[in-house]
């Protein structure tokens, strides 16, 4: 297939911005925009009357048209993961960002499909999810904060069936749900560590029910997931249906529709579900939709994004959260699975500096050339690459490169690729944008000419959870064995009895190790997954498996990232990275 359609447009305006290493907001706030409607005709064909403004730089696709995407032919799509996560860095959504600019640097018409960026992370201590240096998706404040406020939608729709719940409860509604049995928490877009367990309804009969209660992000909730898995409108109210919010005293399960809070909940995700459409810094074309995180749960934007930009471009670019053995394996045994997509290529990112801390060097020193260190760092990339091997995949090896990344420890990583057999392309996006992205661009569009072959899945739907838990485990994180708690097995054994022992695994654990030990770090194996609750997600179509000491509401650090970020004089936004 020729996927160099036409020349072109637009070239980067490298000398309007600010040198490479000014903050990413400042690069940002050089870049020139185009007016999303133009854009949008000139890059994809999609008329203005498609599109539903949210200002001159932002829209979102209408349902009519999004219906009108479903008999065209695809595009050819490509799945961007990375190695590890270390605080040194891997840059796996600049790395996204930066790859669509090369391909539409190389004239390809080309988008890239990403997940809305979560409060908690952005005033905790990962700042946001827009990209950086010269990788960037515009305009990086509206993203990054409210976008075009699908997060309070989805956390609008949680909570308001949440309220139903216990309404239900308060008027003795039929089916008599049991207090003590209640399974749905409450959530909000922010990290909030007194709010993983609370009491409520206290104040006497008035005020509702007594009972424990608590707070998950939002990233996490449930209608999250059915959000960015659901085909259309009419998927997503059946999905939101079929959620179990509890159990009667004889442990019948209860579901959002029964209690009638299905269709409500889908008017207020209603206009939230049209994909969000905005530009990178070089003017190509980014799909932002939807935002579960990895570690907790399927960590993937959404399948109306995806299937979206699939019949408008030849070439998609998406993104998967975390490592490989977290954002890919979810991706493909769980998106993949649901969805009928499947990637006709993946690209690895890994950075020298996460390699090193990898290999044992102290964040404090990855400046100092160890090309020894990259060398014992390179088993964790040696076991992402046999990892994606697993799934019938050949990854591309994308290096991130850093300004101080020495010849010496480049040459480290062309030498174990070349052992490993895969292709290996230094991208310099961060620094140069599209056309430091260009040789990524074209190892990719290499890999597109040979047809992907049929996706290897790690387990089959009819195992029992317990063995794909297991499947997991020994396949992708190398554990020698799983522990489960009482209440663990429990679950499992009521999920198998209720007939949803056919749903794949979704593993919340630790991103910073394969085992559930963040510290353990390289390639560890042979250690046990310790499994210490599994939650049925009905309407999402999978069941959590939570491990080690993962949290679904996290906290804030000692000194999070929301210290640093304010107005200044002029009501400009500060610190904001």
């Amino acid at each position: 297939m020729d996927y160099a359609l036409k020349p072109a447009s637009h070239q980067t305006q490298a000398d309007d911005l600010p040198p490479p290493g000014a903050p990413d907001i400042e690069i940002a706030r050089a870049a020139t925009m185009q007016p999303i409607l133009g854009l949008a005709e000139e890059k994809m064909g999609i008329p203005a009357e498609a599109l539903v403004p949210h200002g001159h730089y932002k829209a979102k696709l209408s349902g009519d048209f999004m219906a009108s995407l479903k008999d065209r032919p695809r595009g050819k799509l490509v799945l961007v993961t990375a190695i590890t996560p270390t605080p040194a860095g891997e840059g796996k959504t600049t790395t996204s960002v930066g790859l669509n600019d090369g391909l539409n640097h190389l004239g390809t018409r080309s988008a890239v499909c990403l997940r809305e960026p979560s409060l908690g992370p952005c005033f905790g201590m990962k700042g946001g999810a827009a990209g950086g240096g010269r990788a960037q998706v515009l305009p990086m404040e509206d993203i990054n904060l409210h976008f075009n406020g699908d997060f309070h939608a989805i956390t609008a729709a949680h909570n308001l069936l949440a309220a139903m719940l216990d309404n239900h409860i308060h008027w003795g509604g039929e089916p008599e749900v049991d207090p003590r049995r209640i399974t749905f928490k409450r959530v909000m877009d922010m990290n909030d560590r007194a709010l993983r367990n609370i009491v409520a309804g206290l104040g006497g009969p008035a005020h509702g029910v007594p009972r424990e209660d608590g707070f998950d992000i939002t990233v996490a909730s449930e209608i999250m997931a059915i959000f960015c898995l659901a085909e259309d409108l009419a998927d997503l109210q059946q999905r939101l249906g079929r959620i179990i919010v509890g159990y009667t005293r004889d442990k019948t399960p209860v579901t959002a529709a029964e209690i009638g809070a299905d269709g409500a909940m889908a008017v207020l995700l209603r206009d939230a579900f049209q994909p969000n459409l905005v530009q990178s810094i070089e003017h190509a074309p980014a799909f932002i939709h939807g935002g579960p995180f990895a570690n907790i749960a399927h960590g993937c934007n959404s399948v109306a994004a995806t299937k979206a930009a699939l019949a408008l471009n030849d070439v998609v670019v998406t993104e998967a959260g975390f490592g490989a053995d977290l954002g890919a394996e979810k991706f493909l045994d769980i998106k993949c699975r649901q969805s009928g997509l499947a990637p006709d290529a993946v690209v690895l990112v890994a950075t020298i500096r996460a390699l090193k801390m990898q290999g044992g060097v102290a964040k404090a020193d990855l400046d100092r050339p160890d090309p020894e260190a990259v060398r014992r760092g390179g088993v964790n990339l040696r076991r992402h690459v046999e990892n994606l091997r697993g799934f019938n995949r050949e990854p591309v090896v994308a290096l991130n490169h850093f300004v101080k990344d020495s010849a010496e420890e480049v040459l480290a990583i062309e030498a174990l690729c070349h052992e490993l057999g895969v292709r290996l392309a230094v991208s310099r996006h961060w620094a140069e944008g599209g056309e430091g992205a260009s040789a990524l661009a074209q190892a990719v569009l290499d890999a597109l000419e040979t047809p992907a072959a049929p996706l290897t899945f790690t387990y089959e739907d009819d195992l029992p959870i317990t063995d794909k838990i297991e499947a997991v485990a020994r396949k992708i994180y190398r554990a020698g064995s799983i522990s489960l708690t009482d209440t663990a097995r429990r679950s499992i054994a009521q999920i198998e009895k209720l007939g949803f022992g056919h749903l794949p695994v979704c593993i919340a654990k630790t991103q910073y190790s394969f085992s559930s030990d963040p510290t353990l770090l390289g390639a560890p194996e042979g250690h046990e997954l310790p499994v210490r609750d599994v939650r049925l997600s009905a309407g999402a179509g999978f069941v959590v498996a939570i491990c080690g000491d993962i949290m679904t509401m996290p906290g804030l650090p000692r000194k999070p990232a929301a210290l640093g970020i304010g107005l200044d004089d002029s009501g400009q936004i500060v610190g904001l990275s």
